[in-house]
């Protein structure tokens, strides 16, 4: 029996997942996490086989805790289970160690499927994500504005807080500034670079090498 553990901030998705899980003799469910450290400190304490891992977490995302996890646990199978039908992301997940990647739209045979397929050994791309990968060899991607081009050093300080995790209070204390100030950085990087939701940004800074 394979224990599995769910990683997502959604009480919806995860009462989901539950139900799915425990309807396979052949999984067992050895817990939830809300949050990407709580995925982490879990993983650490129930020892899963593997790990439903949602890309887009308030406090870190899917890519940075699967950079976390894998070097501690290689015999650890992280499945990312996302709406993001992203490419770069894609290729981001795989880089950082996932063994799968499967959006939220698929259908539950397909994700049963894609657990038993990545506790083999293999690795499992949701088959729309394939197509991207294969379309992307002939039609290049276009590239986003360089960072020194649209930022002031202000707003790359908070982007790199924010990618990291910090709340807007956490940024305010880390760079002296008040949460009104913060909050205004972040509608301008929003602005700027046409990106909404964190795991847009962290991409971003990964891409433009401000972080790691």
């Amino acid at each position: 029996m394979l224990k599995v553990l769910i990683a997502d901030d959604h009480a919806i998705v995860r009462t989901g997942l539950r139900t799915l899980l425990n309807s396979e003799s052949s999984l067992e469910l050895v817990g939830e996490a809300t949050g990407g450290y709580e995925a982490i400190e879990l993983v650490g304490k129930t020892h899963p086989d593997i790990l439903l891992l949602d890309l887009s977490m308030p406090d870190l995302d899917g890519i940075a805790v699967t950079k976390t996890l894998k070097p501690q646990y290689p015999d650890l199978h992280i499945l990312i289970l996302t709406i993001h039908e992203d490419q770069a992301l894609l290729r981001e997940a795989l880089k950082a160690g996932a063994s799968g990647y499967i959006l939220k739209r698929a259908a539950e045979t397909e994700l049963i499927s894609s657990i038993h397929i990545i506790a083999r050994g293999d690795m499992y791309v949701d088959p729309s994500m394939v197509r991207t990968l294969l379309d992307d060899k002939v039609r290049p991607a276009s590239q986003p504005n360089e960072p020194s081009e649209t930022l002031t050093p202000r707003e790359i300080d908070v982007l790199k807080l924010i990618v990291q995790g910090y709340t807007n209070r956490q940024v305010g204390e880390e760079l002296n500034i008040s949460i009104r100030t913060v909050e205004g950085h972040r509608a301008n990087l929003s602005e700027k670079l046409g990106l909404r939701s964190r795991v847009e940004l962290v991409r971003y800074a990964r891409s433009h090498g401000l972080i790691e």
